[in-house]
């Protein structure tokens, strides 16, 4: 009998043992299955060089199976330009090319719109905007996230860490009084500050710049006058932010009042390359057209 309820004891605390592995076993699944309910959202990044004729849109979504259907409208918004559709790899990264092409027939900021799923079921949609102008894009770097925080690593390719802002080559006319800088910032909020600097250390030009919606700017600099008198190199700076990545600059030649043109050193030195071959040639035929005696 004794042995008897020895049996009977070890069964039932094996059953419960077994029942406690159980409710623990299901306990931490519903914990899992919680944390990754909580994990949701998605983010696209499109990117494009200036004066390029494609579009690159990179992304991170937290649902790998389901595709991302991607559509391209015009700035008037009357035509749709590209619609295409893709898988996310099994970790939820994405990238799609859009290529300019004669569809692209408008100037202004075209919209991408990126949504996993369709319909009902569609889980995200979120959209950013590229400037096209004569078939060629502008500079762009520009993000758009629904991501929860915390949930991913910050994106390398995300604009406000990598980009900052921009200074493109100044436009220069042979001659001229006046030049432009143009450029691209990923900050729209925020004004530039533009300054001119003479070859002697003199600011000749302090001025405020709004960017546009798409982050682009751009400032027309006269020159001439008093202060502009010193030959030499003049340092154009734009600053944002106390960021070095918000601060860029570039130089101008400045020459008795007006603009050097760019390569103004090489043409002069080509011309008289060109110049002293002439009279080299001409020295020569004379020689060998002179009668011997």
């Amino acid at each position: 009998m004794l042995v008897e309820n020895r049996m009977n004891f070890k069964r039932s605390t094996t059953s419960m043992a077994i029942t406690l592995m159980a409710l623990s076993l299901i306990s931490m699944t519903s914990i899992q299955q919680d944390a990754f309910a909580q994990s949701q959202g998605m983010m696209i990044t499109a990117t494009a060089d200036k004066g390029s004729d494609t579009i690159t849109v990179t992304g991170k979504t937290v649902s790998s199976l389901t595709d991302i259907t991607f559509r391209v409208t015009s700035p008037s918004g009357n035509n749709v330009v590209a619609v295409d559709q893709i898988s996310p790899d099994d970790e939820g990264n994405f990238v799609k090319e859009f290529k300019i092409g004669s569809t692209w027939t408008e100037n202004g900021l075209y919209e991408i719109t990126a949504m996993q799923g369709v319909g009902k079921n569609s889980l995200y949609t979120l959209n950013v905007l590229v400037g096209v102008a004569n078939g060629l894009t502008e500079r762009t770097s520009v993000s758009e996230s629904n991501l929860e925080s915390g949930i991913f690593l910050q994106n390398t390719n995300n604009a406000a860490t990598d980009v900052g802002i921009m200074l493109d080559a100044i436009i220069v006319e042979n001659g001229s009084t006046m030049f432009e800088v143009t450029g691209k910032t990923d900050r729209v909020s925020q004004d530039i500050t533009l300054k001119v600097t003479a070859p002697n250390g003199n600011v000749v030009k302090v001025a405020q710049i709004s960017p546009m919606l798409d982050g682009e700017f751009t400032a027309t600099i006269t020159v001439g006058g008093s202060l502009w008198k010193q030959d030499g190199s003049y340092t154009v700076s734009v600053r944002q932010f106390d960021d070095p990545k918000y601060t860029a600059s570039t130089e101008v030649e400045i020459k008795d009042g007006v603009v050097v043109p760019e390569f103004g050193t090489i043409a002069a030195m080509i011309l008289a390359v060109a110049i002293i071959s002439i009279i080299a040639v001409s020295a020569k035929s004379r020689l060998s057209i002179m009668p011997r005696y």
